[in-house]
Order: structure tokens, then C-alpha cells, then sequence
């Protein structure tokens, strides 16, 4: 196993001053197979800019300046200035890699030092892909392993990748959850992680060459969602942000904390939900890009139509996995590239109506995932309890109740309620075939 880089914990009181400006223009891949575009991240001071007044002033982004027309290759600059101790440290920084992996309706985001490998969750339970991706690029060991939130979707394969790779630290929100998914993870780490980290608001670590400064939570309080562990990745002056399931109420909890959210790229909440991304929030991130995870016309909607608006609003590029592929961002701490498996562009892929009815609490279900699902018409006690909220007493009750024309009829067992319902219809292992 390779050496630990967990350098340093501390909690700090003092945010990153970065003055990050989001600029880019959508690059519409019609020829090739892969999309590429270039992007460079800018930081500078007015010192520096008495210092150098016989640069010109092509390396200054006006901040009214419009977007740059796309060059033929499909690459786009965001021109860069820095201070010179800021830009000797930078030209040290190794190449990394961020690859959002194609996971289909769930979040799995490998990060790729020189001698560092970090990957944020797991994908979905009912799925095998996240291993043979990570084996697909030569990953046999993982300095950490990140879940963000106990949810299926996100930490569906945790028990496979620490039975077969070498991993050294993982972090989870701490928060408690019923499923058997969550309990064989649990296991999973307890015999095979070297160390287990429950990471909180303002905490920061150093795992060379990545600083990683910690959003949420602050502290928990029972709603997995809005214990998402949400913090930012910076190799360099290029920062990633990623908040997990976080949604609306969690995201103006960490504005209004006053953590310094700005960043190049945002990994978009909740698969892109409306629930998440509010504007303020994009606001505060003021990413280049965005980029979501999702199923191919998954039945929740995902991306959301109030959330593809937003971003185009803010001329923030977007990035899908059910559009791109396995989506691929490569910095050398100054700059970064974006790169992507398949061609496309990210508009309003879904129906509005469609787009209601799926994320609505009362909505009828949708077809299931050709990957499938649970139905709790015909599923045994034992697997019922696969599905968020539903452990031995839940599992009785709901084949006691049988048929349910649909997930929503879930609401008749006791002890779910709108609230729980929502988590279920969310997760997506729930469905009535």
C-alpha cells in the first residue's frame, strides 16, 4: 500500500481568498467522439498588477467582458494573473485528474494525483461498474475513500472497492442508516480501512498535492441528505466543489457560514435536482463548469429544467454523465481541461411535466431503471430492507399491505410520511412493476 499523504487536520477560522471569475461558452461536439476545452483559472492582486504594468492587458478578464468566441478546435482560455509567489508554487503542481464517472443514476468521482488517489462515492447497490472503471485505469489502492452520504445511490459499491483495493482512510458523514447496503459497508470498512474519518464544517486537510476544506456538516441532525459532506477539492488555483445530496436548506447554511465557496468546476447537487442548486448557491460557487451525474432518462428528471435554466443563465457550461459519458477534467494547478467520452450538449433533455410528476411527493412511479429496482409487490422481507426507511417491522408491514399500485402507496405503513416517502421516491430502489 502506498504511503498515507493525510499531512495535516485542522479547523481553521479563515477562508481562501480567491478571486475566481466563471467565463466559457457551450461547445457543441457534433464531429467527434470526445469534447475538449480548455480553461484557465485566474487569480491576481492589485500589487501584483502595479508590479507588472508592462503586461498587457490581454492577460486581464474584464469582469463585463462577453464570453470568447470558440477557437476550431473547440478550446476556450480564461486568461490568468497571479502573484509571483503564487505562481512559482503553482508551476511545481504535478498534473491531476477528476473524472466523473459514468455511473448511470448515481455519483462516483475519481481524483487522481501523481501519488494520490481520492474517489467520492460509490455508485449504485444495484450496479457493478465503479470497480471495473477504477481497474480500467490502473487504480489499485485509494488514499481516501469518500462517502458522502449513506445513501444507495452513492455508497452501493463501498464493500467491493475496499474488498478488492488498498484503502487507507475513509470519510463518512457519520450519520446512521437502515438498509443492508449501508450495513455491509460498514462492515466492509471495519475490516479493511486502515483509518475511519467523520469530517465536520471548517475542518481542512492536506493531501499532497490536494487541500481539501470542509463545507457540512456543522453537526448532524438525522436528515441524511443535509448531512452531505460538502467541501471543496483545490489542486492548486483549481478548485472543485462537491456537496453530495446537500439540498436547499443545507446550501444557504454554508453561505451563510461563510465558508469561501467560489470554485472552477461544481459537481451539481442531487444529480442536478431542483432540490439543490438553488441560484444563490450557483451564485456563491460562480463555477466555469458544472457538471452532474445521472441515469439516461432516469425517471426522476434529473437534471431538473429550473436547474439547466439557471446555469444557462449564468453562461456556467454544463456536463452530464447520461449525455458525456465519463466526464474528465485535467489541471496542472493553473489551468484545467475538460474532456469527455461522448459528444452533446446538455438543454432541457426532459419534459417539464415529466420533470413535475417525477419529483413531486404524490408522483406515480415511472418505469423502472432497465438496471432494476425492488418491487415491493413481490420482494422478499429481506430485500425490502434494501430500500431507505424500511427495516424488519417496515418490511412485515409492507407485505401485509400488498398490492401497492404504486411507491406512493407507501405512505399507508406506519412510520412513513411525506417526508420519508420523498427519500424513498428519491433513492429510486423502491418500485411496483
Amino acid at each position: 500500500m502506498k504511503n498515507m499523504k493525510l499531512l495535516a487536520r485542522t479547523v481553521v477560522s479563515t477562508a481562501i481568498a480567491a478571486g475566481l471569475m466563471a467565463c466559457g461558452t457551450a461547445a457543441d461536439e457534433k464531429e467527434a467522439v470526445e469534447e475538449s476545452s480548455v480553461y484557465e483559472s485566474d487569480e491576481s492582486d492589485e500589487e501584483e498588477n502595479e508590479q507588472d504594468e508592462g503586461e498587457t492587458s490581454e492577460n486581464t478578464l474584464n469582469e463585463n467582458e462577453g464570453p470568447r468566441e470558440e477557437s476550431d478546435d473547440l478550446k476556450q482560455e480564461v486568461d490568468v494573473q497571479e502573484d509571483s509567489n503564487d505562481e512559482e508554487e503553482t508551476s511545481e503542481k504535478s498534473e491531476a485528474v477528476v473524472t466523473f464517472l459514468n455511473v448511470d443514476q448515481g455519483d462516483a468521482t475519481l481524483i487522481e494525483g501523481e501519488d494520490t488517489t481520492i474517489l467520492i462515492d460509490a455508485g449504485r447497490h444495484d450496479r457493478d461498474d465503479v470497480l471495473p472503471a477504477l481497474q480500467a485505469r490502473d487504480v489499485t489502492s485509494l488514499d481516501v475513500l469518500i462517502g458522502t452520504h449513506p445513501h444507495a445511490d452513492h455508497i452501493g459499491q463501498f464493500e467491493s472497492v475496499l474488498r478488492e483495493l488498498d484503502v487507507d482512510e475513509v470519510w463518512m458523514s457519520g450519520d446512521d442508516h437502515s438498509t443492508q447496503t449501508y450495513e455491509h459497508a460498514l462492515a466492509a470498512i471495519d475490516v479493511y480501512a486502515e483509518r475511519y474519518e467523520e469530517p465536520r464544517a471548517g475542518d481542512r486537510y492536506e493531501i499532497d498535492p490536494f487541500d481539501i476544506e470542509v463545507f457540512n456538516p456543522e453537526q448532524l441532525t438525522g436528515d441524511l441528505h443535509e448531512g452531505s459532506v460538502s467541501f471543496k477539492v483545490s489542486h492548486g488555483d483549481v478548485d472543485v466543489v462537491f456537496t453530495g445530496d446537500a439540498e436547499e436548506e443545507t446550501e444557504l447554511d454554508m453561505i451563510h457560514r461563510g465558508h469561501d465557496l467560489q470554485a472552477d468546476i461544481f459537481q451539481l447537487g442531487h444529480h442536478g435536482s431542483s432540490t439543490s442548486n438553488i441560484p444563490q448557491f450557483l451564485d456563491e460557487v460562480a463555477p466555469e463548469v458544472a457538471v452532474y451525474s445521472a441515469g439516461a432518462d432516469n425517471q426522476y428528471g434529473h437534471p431538473h429544467d429550473e436547474v439547466i435554466n439557471s446555469l444557462q443563465e449564468r453562461s456556467i457550461e454544463t456536463y452530464g454523465t447520461d449525455i458525456h459519458g465519463d466526464v474528465e477534467v485535467t489541471s496542472n494547478g493553473a489551468s484545467f481541461e475538460v474532456s469527455t467520452s461522448q459528444s452533446g450538449n446538455v438543454f432541457h433533455v426532459h419534459d417539464p411535466q415529466e420533470t413535475s410528476q417525477a419529483t413531486d411527493s404524490n408522483y406515480e412511479d415511472a418505469k423502472p431503471s432497465e438496471q432494476g429496482c425492488i418491487n415491493i409487490n413481490e420482494a422478499g422481507a429481506q430485500k425490502l430492507e434494501d430500500i431507505i426507511h424500511i427495516g424488519e417491522a417496515r418490511a412485515q408491514s409492507i407485505k401485509e399491505h400488498r398490492p401497492f399500485q404504486s411507491v406512493s402507496g407507501l405512505d399507508r405503513i406506519d412510520g412513513i410520511g411525506a417526508g420519508r416517502l420523498e427519500e424513498i421516491q428519491a433513492e429510486g430502489t423502491a418500485c411496483v412493476q
